[in-house]
């Protein structure tokens, strides 16, 4: 697979860089994707139960079919778990680790597992020990950028590079907008993203917002309305200033980036979506390498002052004003903004963290000390920094934060023992109760990247946990048999 030049997106020092990224966090621990049931009484380490399923939070009003879905997660039935997806990748033969199938983005709604897969998103049918592509969408070339954003009612954006220039000036050019329903497969809209001759896989940065998909690249930008595919308004290069990226959900957010090195600096807009129009500024110090946009609302920014990795996380209020400076302690936490290749899309993504409304909620290092837990998830406050709860790793058993349930965190368990079963938890850091909402176990085999979040999207949706690799490749001593792609996990009851 090749993005064209320029620039040469996978060049050998970036594939050594990023497998040396891939092993430092790799455990000596196999996992495949057979699922065991688990009762709920095994093991001392079980979770107790909050009260009857509700929690604070819960959105009361129904939202508009064109925003940026919230999904509250209900107590199932019960928390014992059985396969609803097990999907394999065909046709691998010749892809090696060194030359992989990329598989950009994965989002679920209530009856589909979207996958893409290097030129095509494939729909899977979720539903128990049975398998079966619901649809097929081919592209008309790879994926570039995705968005792990999802409207209300089941669409999504992707940014696709067209083969169709195969040997032309325009080969390797990211610059096709598509807007998809993940229900059915449909292809709602295409449409071209205007003077983008600079926009390619390592640069561009794909978000959505109510009614709006934004697009940034460095020497330009692009909304569209989701309605009709139709440009609401777009930027070129008349600024000193570059576009290169945007957070969406309940807003939209610019990061602009001003100057060349050594004097670079940074700014972030809040945006009007629908003209593009700045309502406020915010203007890190001076010294900054690079900036994130975990969140738009509550704003959120994660920087590298002086280091190539996160140093700070600085939240504002809704006039873009400082509220706090959250330190990560030389790397003692670990927000992960920098993990993957650096590409399909990275200005808004930062696995190792979550965003709540009042609470900002990131993952520390792995430890390596026998007494001390794998890892640990704190959560600080928007409005003062201050630390305002920890829920605990186990030895071996590495804890990652998925995303918000209302107030609350969910958070995936991994397990490596064999009587301990993986989980994914509600955790309620006002109270620090945790409630179990799958049950399950990952064990055996060579499938160990599915439960790695650096390796695959967990993604949690209407009551299923969903794993799906980001890159593939073929079993070096059986080239020609398929390779897990997704695994979903739903209740038993």
């Amino acid at each position: 697979m090749s993005f064209g030049p320029p620039p040469s997106v996978y060049t050998q020092s970036t594939l050594t860089a990023h497998d040396e990224r891939k092993r430092s966090r790799r455990r000596l621990f196999g996992i495949t994707a057979a699922v065991l049931a688990v009762a709920l009484g095994v093991g001392g380490w079980l979770l107790t139960r909050a009260g009857d399923g509700e929690q604070s939070g819960a959105p009361h009003v129904a939202a508009a079919a064109d925003e940026v879905r919230e999904t509250v997660e209900k107590i199932p039935a019960t928390p014992e778990g059985q396969v609803v997806v097990d999907h394999n990748e065909e046709d691998l033969s010749g892809v090696t680790d060194s030359h992989p199938r990329y598989a950009p983005g994965t989002w679920a709604t209530g009856k589909i597992l979207a996958k893409g897969v290097a030129n095509r998103i494939v729909g899977i049918k979720v539903e128990p020990h049975y398998d079966e592509t619901a649809w097929t969408l081919k592209l008309d070339g790879h994926i570039c950028a995705t968005s792990n954003h999802v409207t209300v009612d089941g669409r999504t954006a992707v940014v696709v590079q067209p083969a169709r220039r195969k040997g032309t000036a325009g080969a390797g050019i990211c610059d096709e907008v598509v807007f998809v329903d993940l229900n059915t497969g449909k292809k709602l809209w295409q449409s071209s993203m205007p003077s983008a001759s600079s926009a390619f896989v390592t640069n561009t940065n794909l978000t959505l917002t109510k009614g709006v998909v934004a697009v940034a690249w460095g020497k330009g930008s692009v909304a569209y309305d989701m309605k009709n595919g139709k440009q609401l308004w777009n930027s070129g290069t008349l600024s000193k200033c570059e576009d290169q990226g945007f957070a969406g959900g309940r807003a939209l957010l610019a990061l602009e980036r001003c100057g060349d090195a050594p004097d670079t600096t940074y700014r972030v807009e809040k945006l009007d979506p629908r003209t593009g129009k700045a309502q406020w500024t915010y203007k890190p110090a001076a010294g900054v390498e690079s900036v994130h946009l975990p969140s738009s609302d509550p704003p959120v920014l994660a920087v590298a002052a002086g280091d190539t990795s996160v140093t700070d996380l600085i939240t504002l209020d809704d006039e873009g004003r400082r509220l706090a400076t959250i330190s990560m302690e030389g790397g003692a936490y670990d927000p992960r903004c920098d993990d993957g290749l650096g590409f399909f899309g990275v200005v808004e993504k930062c696995p190792g963290m979550v965003v709540g409304q009042d609470q900002v909620f990131v993952t520390s290092k792995d430890q390596t000390e026998l007494d001390q837990p794998e890892n640990w998830i704190v959560a600080f406050d928007i409005k003062t920094g201050k630390t305002e709860g920890k829920i605990d790793g186990r030895r071996q058993s590495p804890i990652v934060p998925l995303r918000m349930s209302g107030d609350d965190l969910l958070v995936y368990r991994r397990s490596f023992s064999d009587v301990e079963p993986d989980a994914v938890v509600r955790w309620n850091p006002r109270t620090g109760k945790e409630t179990p909402l799958l049950l399950f176990t990952l064990s055996g085999g060579d499938n160990h990247a599915l439960g790695d979040p650096e390796q695959s999207d967990i993604v949690v949706e209407k009551g299923r946990v969903f794993f799906a690799q980001q890159e593939l490749s073929a079993d070096p001593k059986h080239p020609k048999d398929p390779v897990l792609l997704a695994l979903g996990i739903g209740s038993a009851g």
